[in-house]
This record gives C-alpha cells, sequence and structure tokens, in this order.
C-alpha cells in the first residue's frame, strides 16, 4: 500500500471512528430512555438493559452506517479542501480518481458489513432482545414469548397444497388438528384430516388421520382411508418454510409500516411456494426483495455522492460538511421512500423502484466528479 493511501485511510478511519461511536451513544440513549418505562414494568436489571442495548446494536448500525460514512468523508475531504492538500496531491500528478480509491474501498467494504448486519446479524439480535425484554415480565402478544400460533393456514402453490392449522407449536414443529387439501394432476381433490401432525426423521406423520377424495368439482367427497398413524413423504414443506409463512403473515399485517422488513431468506422461501402471487402482493413483496438487495449499497453510493461535494477547491468551513450531509440524506430518504411506495403500489417496476435512489446518486456523483477542477 502506497504511502498516500495509508494517509487517506488514516484521515478517513479517524472521524469515521468518532462518528461511529458519537451516534451509537446517542442512538442507544435515545432508545432507553424511550424504553425506560417499560423496561421499569418489566423488571429489568441494570446488566439487563446493558445485554439490551448490546442486542440493539446491529440494529442501530444498520442504519446509522451510510449516515455516519457520509459525515466522516464529507468531513475530511472538507477538511482536505481547506488545507489545499487535495490541491497539492494533483498538482503532483495524482488524479482525482487515483485519490478516491481508498474512499472506495471503505465504502465497498462498508456496504458487505452492511448487508451481513443486515441478513444474519439484525434477525438474531433482534430474537434476543426480544427474550431479554420478556425476560422476567411477559405480556399478551409478546414476539419473544410466542410458540403457539393458532388458526393459520398457507399455501404452497407450488405443489397445489393448502394447509389450515388450528396450533402450530414452533419449537417442536408440531401442528395440533391439521388439516391439508391438495389437487393431483388427473384433477382429483383430496383432504387430511388428523388430530396431531409432527416430523420425524424429515417426514410429516400424521396421528388419528381421515382421508377424503373426489375425483372432480362436480363429485361427491367420499372417504378414502383411516389410520393411526400416517406418513406423508411426499409433503414437502420444511419446518422452517412453515416459520416463514407464518412472518410472512405478521409483515403483511405490517405491510404499510417501516417495521415489515423482510428477510431475503423468508422472501425467498415464500416466492417458492407461491410462484403465482396476485398482482398486488407480488408487487410489494418484489419491492421488498430488491430493496434488500439495493439498501447494502448506500455505503458506496454515498462515497460517490460525497466526493464532488467535499472535494471540490475553495476554502471552506467544516460545517459545511455536517450541513451537505443532512441535506444530502434528507434528498435520498425522500426519493427512496416515494420510489418504493411506487413499487409497492405497482407503478414502478420492482428492480426499478428499489434501485432508483442508488442509480440516481451513484450517477450524479460520477457526473459531478468528473467536474471537479
Amino acid at each position: 500500500m502506497r504511502l498516500l493511501d495509508r494517509y487517506l485511510f488514516r484521515e478517513l478511519l479517524t472521524p469515521l471512528a468518532y462518528c461511529l461511536g458519537g451516534f451509537l451513544i446517542f442512538w442507544t440513549s435515545y432508545d432507553l430512555f424511550t424504553e425506560l418505562q417499560e423496561m421499569q414494568e418489566r423488571k429489568l436489571h441494570l446488566l439487563d438493559v446493558i445485554e439490551y442495548s448490546v442486542a440493539m446494536t446491529p440494529e442501530f448500525l444498520v442504519t446509522i452506517l451510510p449516515v455516519v460514512l457520509l459525515l466522516a468523508l464529507l468531513y475530511t475531504l472538507t477538511n482536505h479542501t481547506r488545507h489545499n492538500e487535495i490541491t497539492a496531491m494533483r498538482a503532483a500528478g495524482v488524479s482525482l480518481w487515483r485519490l478516491c480509491v481508498p474512499y472506495l474501498v471503505v465504502g465497498l467494504a462498508a456496504s458487505v458489513v452492511l448487508f451481513w448486519l443486515n441478513e444474519w446479524c439484525v434477525p438474531r439480535s433482534a430474537n434476543w432482545a426480544d427474550r431479554i425484554k420478556t425476560r422476567y415480565v411477559q405480556k399478551p402478544g409478546d414476539v419473544g414469548t410466542q410458540n403457539d400460533f393458532r388458526n393459520f393456514g398457507f399455501t404452497n402453490a407450488r405443489d397445489h397444497r393448502t394447509w389450515f392449522i388450528a396450533e402450530y407449536r414452533v419449537k417442536t414443529a408440531e401442528m395440533l388438528k391439521p388439516q391439508v387439501n391438495w389437487t393431483l394432476p388427473d384433477g382429483s381433490s383430496h383432504r387430511l384430516y388428523a388430530d396431531r401432525a409432527i416430523r420425524i426423521t424429515g417426514v410429516w406423520t400424521f396421528f388419528n388421520a381421515a382421508g377424503y377424495s373426489q375425483t372432480n368439482a362436480s363429485a361427491p367427497l367420499l372417504p378414502s382411508f383411516q389410520t393411526n398413524v400416517l406418513a406423508m413423504p411426499e409433503f414437502t414443506e420444511k419446518p422452517a418454510e412453515i416459520e416463514d409463512e407464518i412472518k410472512i403473515s405478521s409483515y403483511q399485517s405490517l405491510r404499510n409500516s417501516r417495521r415489515a422488513d423482510i428477510p431475503l431468506k423468508v422472501i425467498y422461501h415464500h416466492l417458492r411456494l407461491n410462484p403465482n402471487l396476485p398482482r398486488a402482493d407480488a408487487s410489494w413483496l418484489l419491492t421488498k426483495l430488491y430493496g434488500r438487495l439495493a439498501a447494502p449499497w448506500t455505503c458506496l453510493v454515498v462515497v460517490l455522492i460525497a466526493i464532488p461535494f467535499g472535494a471540490a477547491s475553495g476554502r471552506r468551513n467544516l460545517f459545511v460538511g455536517v450541513a451537505g450531509s443532512i441535506f444530502i440524506c434528507f434528498v435520498y430518504f425522500i426519493i427512496q421512500q416515494v420510489s418504493l411506495a411506487l413499487g409497492s403500489a405497482g407503478h414502478l417496476p420492482a428492480w426499478l423502484a428499489a434501485w432508483l435512489p442508488n442509480m440516481f446518486f451513484g450517477a450524479m456523483g460520477l457526473v459531478l466528479t468528473a467536474r471537479v477542477r
């Protein structure tokens, strides 16, 4: 690594660390103050509060990392510009694009970290935080204590099966009073009723089961079998897929809420089971899918947009970087929310709605950087 690269890295990483620490302290303090009354009601101790703050850290990082990177980069570039360092580097024959390489590397690394946090850490840390909050006092509807789901149903359109479950126990993957309806390629319909079902060695096994069938829609429904134990290896739905369907149902009830962020794994399982969703559901879900893929690249986009704002020649106050970051974040947020709303409503293709803010700001950053003198 060249001496110049090490210098640029050091000058960026130092304010980045300070900004990250400051934002984390502010965000954690704000969250604790807003949750203070509930924590008292749930009788959490000091160590529980500290553990809860640690559990919420990945979620905070996902929210603040692009903003922190933008603020630190604008601060660093503005500081370089005020002391004519960028002018001196360019006069020595180093192009602006070459100067940007360390910043682009940091932006790419931050995008990878953000994707990893969003898809792997945040879902697990959210469950951990819920378990901490319900450690001593449980309330009705607490996610952390909800192990049983009642009167739940889902459709596996891929295999033409519909499940209705009176009660599903997540920890044991046990069903009470399950009913399964399915259709075979010959047009015949079948129904299966049972008192209980559990997955044994990878096969759904039904107890006290009774089956009914009809050759076509106009034919009567006739009993076909009744048995104490029935193994159905053709039922390929896995417990993880059933739990993902439960999550999808809860997310759909929060469709207009920011909380309805769905991990890629859950979206993938749902689309695999339901390849022909209604247009409204497909638009909403695909927008969520592409949005999850596009979100981490915000870190790289903020690098592209910060370079022309911070590297332009002239002596400026350091607070210009702060004001610039606030303005850019505001405009980006407005465009992102409008674009995602249009995609969820089906007025824009899902991929375009998710990627439009990144494409717009990324292209604008490249054009403005090329015009920097």
